[in-house]
Parts: C-alpha cells; structure tokens; sequence
C-alpha cells in the first residue's frame, strides 16, 4: 500500500496502474485520476483478441455529497490548469489484487476499486463508502470511441446516443456502431456535451499530439449508507448487464488468488502481474504473449523470452504448447514470425534472426521442466527444417559460413532485438555474425544434438550438426573474444570485427551452452560487471562511446537513437544472474549480490511508475524512472525467474 500525506499531482501523475482481460484489452490511468497517456482509459476492448485494440471509456469523474457540501475527486490536465483537483482527498492507494484508491476528509471516505473480467471486454469500478456517514456519489461517465494508439476531437460523426433502460445504458458511438453497455445501480441524468482539450502529459513528452476531446453522457446518483458498495459495470456484451458486481469480483479475487503459488509475497505479486501478459489469439484459437502494455501486441522474439518466466518457470505446460504448437505450425522458410499481424488483413511478418533460435532455448528448458519427450518428439521435424534452411540459406541472406557461424542481413532490414530505425536510417546496424545469435546458434546445436541423442531419434540432420559445432567451437574464440578481454558484438569473417562493448555479449556466458571456458566467462562477465552493469539491468552500450546516449525521451528521433545506444533493459538482469551463478556459483555471497541487484527493481516494482508492473527501459547514465512500456512482459519474467532461482537455492 501506498500512503500519501499532502499529495502532489505532479507525484501521483508520474504513477500508473493497469488490469487487463486476458485478450489484449486493459483498464489504465494515473494515482491523480487523470488520464496522462492517449492509452489511458477504463475501458480499451480488443474487438480481434488480442489486437484492435479500441478505447470505448476515457474515464467517470466522481462527485461525493454530503450534508449539500460537494467534494470533486476527479482531476484533469488542461494547458494552463489541473482542474478539479480531487488528488488532494487521495490518502492511499494498492495494487493488488485490484487498484484500489481511497479518498477522504473530515466528512466523507470513499474507496474505488477497478478490475476487468477475464476474457471478457468488461470493466468494472465498485465505490464503498468507508465512512460513517450517508454520502451520495455523482458519477460522470466520459466516452470516446477510437482505436487506442489515436486521439479523438470533437466532431459531427459520433453523437453517443445513449438508451436508458432499467438499470443500464445502451450508447451508440455514431449509427450503427455496435453498442457500449453500462449498468448502475442509481439513477441515470443526461447530459450529453463535448468537453474539450484533455491535455496528456505523456504524449506532450514523447513528442506526440497530446489534446483530446471526450464526450460526456451524463452522469449517475446513487445514495450510499455507511458500508454501503455499489458498481458500474462497462461492457461490450449485453450479457453483461445481467451479471452482479460482487460475484464477478469474487470470482476474479479467485483466479487471482489461485496464481499465487509460493510463500513469497513479492515472488507472488510478479505471478499475477506476468498474468496480464498471456493472453488468447483468436486467429490461431491458441494462447499468445503481449509484449508489452500498453502499445506492443504479441512478437516472436519476445514471446519466446518472455515465456521462460511467465510459462515455464511458473508450471504452465498447457500454455507453453499452446504457444509453441502457434508458433511451430506458422514455421515458413525455417522462420518463425516476428509479429502476427494487428488487423486480419495483414500479413504475418518474418523479418528476425532470433526468434527462432530462441526456440530451441526454450524448447530445452520446456524439456529440462516437463520431461515431455513426445511434445519434442513431434517437434522434432521442424527442428530439422529450421537447421536445415539455416545452413543453407533463408530469408534476409541468413545462413552459415564456413566458420560455423550465423550470417544475416540485408537491406536496411533489421533482424535482431537491437532493431531501432527511423524510415530508412538504421540505428544500430549490425549486418553479419552478432553475437548474441552465435550464442543461440551454438545453444540450438547443442540443444539438436541433444533432443536427438535422448530420444534416439535417427536424422539426417546430425552428421551435419556435428560439423558445424566442431567448426563453431574451433573459430568462435578467435573471432569474437578480442584483445580488451570481452566479445566483439559483431564479426565479419576474414572482413571485420565491431568490438563496440555491448551487453549482447552475456548469452555467450547465460545461456545453457557456452563455448567459452569458465576463465574466459569469467572475463566477460567481469566487463560486464564493470562496463554495463545498473541496479535496473544493463545497459545496451558502454557510457565512454561517443554514439552513448545518457537519457531516453523526447520524440520518436531522439527516442529510437536512444533505444539500444547505452539505455538499462531490465529483462536482461536474469542473464546477468544465470551468467554470475555460472561463474561463481549460487553461494550466499553471490545470493547476497543477486538480491541487492533485485532491490532497487523491487522498489520500482512496489512504488514507483507502473505500480505493480516493470518498465521497459531505464536512463543509460543514471537509470531511475522508467521509460518506454510501464508494463513489459520480458522484464516482469526476468524477476519472476531471478525470484525462482533465489528460492530454489
């Protein structure tokens, strides 16, 4: 829980929350009850699970009376004002299981809490009055219909002509829109009108239009006695409006409490709040992971590396074949996609060199889990067919050379994570051999090599395999391990070697294959340690670079030349662990050393930005706020498999 004593709006606007559905659709905002982000709303429906994402419910303003007094609790910003300034009742506010906020005086304690209904395009907001007196709540209902990475203004076409029906509301956006339901449990007073000029902060600060117009229904009245609760219920199911607040609530309050499976309470928390991120993909009827809230949808890359914590680690067998079976059935060329397509229309995109090689990692570990020797067994084929395309040749002139290694590029594609371009200028191109893909390659070797020996599998494949690692464990070291005692990030054989100092270099060590004798992991990690190493994770590039670039902000410019060019990336504190526990060992020392690492991002966790949540990225030079995503899916699995690791030891 967090406290406030004199509570400031600039304070409570940098704080955020977010509860989700399970389709890609959330609820958000700020602790001040303004809307800072064009994303921020309480109803975002995914109308194609989990894309197409639209914003149905910009926000309620709420209104306490009491004894003909009238307290705002609401607050917006405008260009020249913050108006109402209701933060200044907030007392408290916790995260889970739902965001809960309570305001208060000397005359009146209300609470308001917020959740969404698993798999459902519906939000709820209960009020409890926490006083002992009799207060009337005045809910203003605020409307907007738009696709969420927009902004709306006023204009003739969308009217929110609302139906008021006994005890709920049907409004139309514009004709023939599909509905919006809204149920209450009081009384209903039309008051349609146009308010204009929200300004969003955060947009302002990213270098985007920040005003937006909303439209105002009406508002709701309802009476509530000392202890007394009621609920609004926002739906786009009319379903819905047969359904009553307080079972719904128990019945999330259930699913909530079943995904704390430990002892720990921090380790608990990360569980329900990597929760948020598997979600259902209606196009391939399978389980997928959202990248990152509130603007990713669900990426290859990192749904592979987001899924060792949220699925494997956690126990969710059928949720990782689920995901698994998406992936290895949309397999072309040797290639997994990189992202799925946000509208039915679109086609499936393949431009990564990674994602598929982080199969084989997560096959390895899914195994190492489950001990499922028919799911590999099944897969195993198309293992076959990925070494095979990648020995040969595949899309973006990926393939091997003759040292072993893996070659990609082409164009102005970029096909690793570090993949920041702004039309056609490449931020950090690296065309060639990086490597953090000799690292996955040598791993997805390795693992073939494996899966074939342990089930007895006869293949074709395996002689060819064998060469490969022979010649890759030959070359490797005299390629990349350079003179200043770390990895070249990327290698031109016989041509060139960029030694830049980079965090890439950790799944050489990380991962569960290393070419590298522990003398030489120990030199990299300790490079590491001194060159890249931030309480919040490591940083993408060394600060003595002159491309180094200390902060993350302002517009898309500044901010994609900042992306990969010295700013922290939480998610990869967990390779960092396992790297440091491969050299060291999980002693007390290093478990004391590990556990201060995860303090700070606990603190951020708890208290700071997306509360409940872990940032994307962080500040290269001093790393304190959190930048880009407020919710990342890599980044909450890092911790959760840190955490795991801890308790195990």
């Amino acid at each position: 829980m967090i406290n406030f004593v004199n509570p400031k709006y600039e304070s409570l606007s940098d704080k955020e929350w977010i509860v989700t559905n399970g389709i890609g659709g959330y609820a958000s905002c700020s602790l001040s009850g303004a809307n800072t982000r064009r994303y921020h709303g309480l109803l975002v429906a995914s109308l194609n699970p989990p894309t197409q994402r639209v914003l149905l419910v910009s926000k309620v303003e709420e209104k306490v009376v009491v004894n003909d007094q009238t307290f705002e609790l609401s607050a917006n910003q405008f260009q020249h004002a913050i108006n109402p300034n209701g933060y200044q009742y907030l007392t408290n506010f916790e995260r889970f299981p739902f965001p809960k906020t309570v305001y208060k005086n000397t005359n009146f304690s209300l609470s308001k809490t917020v959740f969404m209904v698993y798999e459902q395009n519906t939000t709820v907001v209960e009020y409890k009055n926490t006083g002992k007196k009799p207060i009337a709540i005045k809910v203003d209902i605020f409307l907007i219909h738009r696709d969420h990475h927009g902004n709306m203004r006023e204009n003739q076409h969308t009217n929110f002509y609302t139906e008021s029906q006994e005890g709920f509301l049907k409004t139309y956006a514009y004709f023939d829109a599909n509905p919006l339901f809204t149920k209450h449990e009081g009384t209903f007073i039309g008051h349609p009108n146009w308010y204009k000029n929200f300004v969003y902060e955060k947009e302002q600060s990213r270098g985007l239009d920040p005003v937006e117009d909303t439209f105002k229904i009406g508002y709701v009245e309802i009476p509530l006695e000392a202890g007394q609760q009621t609920h609004l219920i926002f739906s786009t199911e009319e379903s819905a409006m047969q359904t009553d607040g307080f079972n719904l609530k128990k019945t999330e309050s259930d699913r909530y409490e079943s995904l704390r499976q430990t002892d720990d309470c921090f380790l608990n928390d990360l569980l329900v709040s990597g929760d948020q991120f598997i979600v259902e993909r209606k196009s391939t009827e399978s389980h997928s992971i959202i990248a990152g809230y509130h603007w990713f949808t669900d990426w290859g890359r990192d749904s592979m590396i987001a899924m060792r914590g949220l699925c494997i680690d956690t126990g969710k067998q059928e949720v990782c074949k689920s995901i698994l079976k998406t992936f290895l059935n949309y397999l072309d060329a040797g290639m997994l996609p990189n992202r799925f397509p946000d509208s039915p229309g679109d086609e499936i995109e393949y431009n990564t060199i990674d994602a598929t090689l982080w199969l084989f990692v997560v096959l390895y570990e899914y195994h190492q889990t489950f001990k499922d020797d028919e799911f590999i067994k099944n897969a195993f084929d198309r293992l076959s067919e990925i070494i095979h395309f990648h020995k040969t040749q595949t899309r973006y002139d990926i393939h091997e050379t003759p040292e072993g290694f893996i070659f990609g590029g082409q164009g102005i594609a970029q096909l690793t994570w570090m993949d920041a371009r702004i039309g056609d200028f490449v931020v950090t191109p690296r065309h060639g051999c990086p490597v953090e893909i000799q690292a996955l390659w040598y791993n997805a070797l390795k693992t073939y090599q494996y899966f074939q020996q342990h089930l007895n599998l006869d293949n074709a494949e395996i002689d060819s395999v064998n060469n490969s690692l022979q010649r890759f464990e030959t070359n490797f070291v005299p390629f990349f391990f350079n003179e200043k005692g770390y990895l070249n990030d990327v290698v031109l054989p016989t041509t060139s070697a960029d030694d830049t100092l980079r965090c890439n270099q950790i799944y050489a060590v990380s991962l569960p294959f290393s070419v590298l004798n522990h003398g030489q992991q120990k030199q990299v990690l300790d490079v590491i340690t001194e060159k890249l190493l931030t309480p919040f994770g490591l940083r993408t590039l060394e600060t003595l670079h002159p491309d180094f670039k200390p902060t993350y902000g302002g517009d898309v410019w500044s901010r994609d030349m900042a992306y990969h060019q010295g700013t922290v990336w939480p998610f990869l504190i967990s390779e960092y662990t396992e790297a440091y526990c491969k050299v060291y060992g999980l002693n007390p020392q290093s478990k004391a050393h590990i556990e201060s690492l995860v303090g700070l991002l606990k603190n951020h966790f708890y208290n700071a930005d997306c509360i409940g949540g872990v940032s994307e990225i962080f500040d290269g030079l001093a790393p304190q706020q959190g930048k880009g995503t407020i919710q990342q899916a890599w980044s909450v699995s890092a911790l959760i498999r840190i955490m795991y690791m801890l308790q195990k030891s």
